[in-house]
């Protein structure tokens, strides 16, 4: 039956529009959907608690005033007592040495200029010895190094030695003791008094906090830490000069300073290094007006012993640790990830907090960085790269020709 010219025009119009629809296809659908770039996938971060720490006890002398802190750390750990002012002996001696070496400056294995004893130094010797001082001989023209002078300072805690140190160094007790109040001001010192150089008087005081910061500033004075860290040395004429601090090499103790008045209020300016995990800690800290120094002395091993539990090794990441996922609208999934453990020692009222910083991705291989986890662990940081645990790779021309809603 022959077809009417309506049906012959259907055809025609029907074999037209296929072919503009084949012609369009080929032209803008076919390679938009197989050639045009993917929506970027966002990961989605996974929930993960920060460790948590216990509040470190620290058993704290029921006498005087006394501290502890950490050489990386500002401030204290702990402290107890009294928070005025209290005499310091012999602890004077360290900011002796630290503001004679303002004036004259040595190097660690430098002797120094040559000091001669005169007449001034006798009188203070005598002086000294009047008032029960501890003291060492003297003599007119005796000649000393500046080093040899400051080991009989520090070690044997001579008072006449410490006075002839600052009367050289500044030419009068009186320039000294206006010398150590600029240096005590400059170094932020103000619960500090000195009024002589030697400690003997009672009007030499500070604070459990400042002696702290003061046994900071001793140990990273490579002189004077290198010093007080010395169980003897031999001084020409004077012999064997020890280190009265009993408590040397014992617990890590490496320093610093004892002070004595009378026979019931001991000190001890102190440093200790002890190993945790792996890392050395440095401590410092003070211990004033003991009843005798094996008190203040048990006092200061029960605190570095109880600050060292204070610590702990955490593990902030471990190797492989999952923190964010990506799924993709074609199936392909993969994790970001830590490529290393991160391990961390911790004192233990420090504030762990976490950010995971991910990046969107389109195709990527496995390995390839996406991302960090930033740690703040109280005062220190730690950064860990993340990395795609899987490859995120291009879902092929049948997704893309059978998903445009996802494509445009």
């Amino acid at each position: 039956m022959p077809l009417t010219q309506r049906q012959i025009f259907r055809r025609r119009r029907i074999i037209v529009f296929s072919a503009v629809a084949v012609a369009f296809s080929l032209t803008f659908y076919l390679p938009l959907t197989l050639l045009a770039p993917l929506d970027e996938v966002s990961a989605s971060v996974t929930t993960i608690d920060a460790p948590e720490l216990s509040v470190p006890e620290i058993t704290l002398p029921n006498y005087g005033a006394s501290a502890i802190g950490a050489l990386d750390r500002p401030g204290v750990l702990a402290s107890a007592g009294s928070t005025d002012p209290l005499p310091i002996a012999s602890i004077t001696k360290v900011i002796t040495a630290l503001v004679v070496l303002e004036a004259k400056p040595l190097s660690v294995d430098e002797a120094g200029p040559t000091i001669t004893f005169g007449q001034t130094d006798i009188d203070y010797y005598n002086t000294q010895q009047a008032q029960y001082g501890l003291v060492w001989p003297v003599y007119d023209g005796q000649q000393l190094s500046q080093r040899d002078v400051m080991n009989v300072v520090l070690l044997a805690s001579a008072n006449n030695y410490a006075q002839s140190l600052a009367h050289w160094a500044y030419g009068s007790e009186d320039a000294f003791v206006a010398a150590a109040g600029a240096w005590l001001a400059d170094h932020g010192l103000s619960g500090t008094t000195l009024t002589e150089a030697s400690g003997i008087q009672e009007s030499n005081r500070s604070t459990a906090a400042d002696l702290t910061e003061l046994a900071r500033l001793a140990i990273e004075n490579p002189v004077v830490a290198e010093i007080v860290s010395t169980s003897s040395v031999e001084v020409p004429e004077l012999g064997t000069v020890s280190n009265r601090n009993q408590l040397l090499g014992i617990d890590g103790v490496d320093g610093i300073k004892t002070g004595t008045l009378d026979d019931d209020w001991a000190c001890l300016l102190f440093a200790a290094d002890i190993t945790i995990g792996g890392e050395t800690k440095s401590f410092i800290g003070v211990v004033v007006g003991g009843p005798d120094h094996p008190t203040v002395a048990a006092a200061i091993r029960e605190l570095i012993a109880d600050a060292t539990a204070g610590y702990s090794e955490v593990t902030l990441v471990s190797d492989g640790q999952v923190f964010a996922e990506y799924d993709t609208p074609w199936g392909d999934e993969a994790s970001a990830v830590s490529q290393t453990t991160v391990n961390a020692v911790v004192w233990g009222e420090d504030e762990i907090s976490m950010t995971v910083d991910v990046e969107p991705v389109r195709l990527a291989d496995a390995g390839q960085r996406t991302g960090s986890v930033q740690f703040q662990v109280g005062n220190e940081s730690f950064d860990v790269p993340l990395v795609l645990s899987d490859e995120i790779d291009d879902p092929g021309p049948w997704w893309r020709l059978t998903n445009p809603a996802a494509m445009f």
